[in-house]
């Protein structure tokens, strides 16, 4: 049967139409979107959303767990990630990216095949889109919150194993490029489809520029875990302002980014080019309290999560909050933090012909929020999967 969405207003998220309408049909695509008295006549469930906003689904593409899960655990791999699905649609997440690593080369290529292995069955709530590839290729220099005996120099051999592993699930890896064979993995990845995003590295202003002018794209987690904008060493934060096509995260949680800086970024680069991810941990949707990540302890206070040296430790953030903080303290609008949530992760991994924009065709993946981005509906593959109207 199919559903409409009436008198809504609808971000489709490049332009926000009033007093409008979203059909879904019986085969989980969207049908119909535009304004109510141009729709066709369909028979089906009819919701009046008056006062409401109807955006496409969330997509998060670096998120380590969340609701007390981590992704990667053996003993509950298979449970976790259905669990993790019922649950982040509550925040409006529709599509995911697992983030992860492990401590050697075969526990990390045993860990992407069970992975692969419960990608190919549906889930139960949000999608997940692939895995993001977090190390082990990175400098030990910004570990961050990364187990520094986890990190090694890129391998080409142990790189294709992952391929190989993933079968075409792997969407990103996040890379050091000043590390030594950087470029020849780099080589290869880009040449699978894999987005190569810098971060957890020490590169200048000159490598940056060169990484991105060759096979990297995008950044992890912009102004963290790498150097910043100095005024005789531009650093990384420096290439990406002053590049043309990069893509560039942001953890909106106002913890690991000062709003100020957000909005430098936005003007340097523009909404089209800025992604919001929550770079969550378990302890996400959870009360402070005594966490892990990655074999560490993490304590989480006042909502920051930090390992007993004070180095923050991923975020304990929801992405709609995320989308919030950057539409009410950034002051960017509404529609572009949606789209920083939607279509532009959805063009990072090459999922923008099928998700991320309310199109005829797309998959119904699509969110029903109020103008503070808190979440009434959330449908997945035109399936109501969560509900608090």
């Amino acid at each position: 049967m199919s559903i409409i969405l009436d008198y809504s207003n609808v971000i489709t998220p490049t332009e926000i139409l009033r007093n409008s309408s979203v059909v879904i049909g019986d085969n989980g695509r969207i049908e119909y979107v535009g304004p109510m008295d141009l729709k066709p006549e369909i028979d089906g469930q009819r919701l009046e959303l008056r006062n409401l906003y109807v955006a496409p689904g969330l997509i998060d593409i670096h998120v380590h767990g969340g609701n007390g899960i981590t992704f990667g655990d053996p003993e509950s791999l298979a449970e976790d990630l259905k669990e993790y699905s019922r649950w982040v649609v509550k925040n409006g997440v529709t599509g995911f990216l697992t983030t992860i690593t492990a401590p050697t080369p075969n526990e990390l290529s045993a860990m992407i095949q069970s992975f692969v292995k419960e990608f190919e069955q549906d889930q139960p709530g949000a999608q997940p889109l692939g895995i993001h590839l977090e190390g082990p290729f990175m400098n030990v220099e910004k570990k961050g919150a990364q187990n520094p005996d986890w990190i090694r120099d890129p391998n080409v051999e142990e790189a294709v194993k992952y391929l190989e592993a993933g079968r075409g699930w792997i969407k990103q890896m996040t890379m050091a490029p000043e590390l030594p064979n950087a470029v020849d993995v780099a080589k290869k990845y880009r040449k699978e489809g894999v987005s190569l995003a810098i971060g957890h590295t020490t590169a200048d202003y000159d490598t940056a520029v060169k990484a991105l002018e060759s096979y990297w794209t995008h950044i992890t987690h912009t102004f963290n875990a790498q150097p910043g904008l100095h005024h005789r060493r531009p650093g990384v934060v420096g290439a990406i302002m002053n590049s043309e096509e990069t893509t560039a995260e942001l953890i909106m949680d106002l913890i690991h980014v000062h709003p100020g800086a957000a909005k430098v970024l936005v003007r340097c680069v523009g909404s089209d080019r800025i992604v919001l991810v929550t770079d969550a941990m378990e302890a996400a949707g959870l009360p402070d309290g005594k966490y892990h990540l990655l074999g560490a302890k993490v304590t989480v206070q006042n909502g920051k999560a930090t390992q007993d040296d004070g180095t923050i430790a991923g975020s304990s953030a929801v992405l709609n909050q995320c989308v919030r903080n950057m539409h009410k303290e950034v002051g960017v609008s509404l529609s572009d933090a949606i789209k920083m949530a939607t279509l532009n992760p959805a063009r990072v991994i090459g999922e923008n012909c099928r998700r991320g924009s309310l199109q005829v065709g797309n998959r119904a993946d699509l969110i029903v929020i109020d103008q503070d981005i808190n979440v009434y509906l959330t449908f997945v593959n035109g399936k109501l999967v969560f509900s608090d109207l």
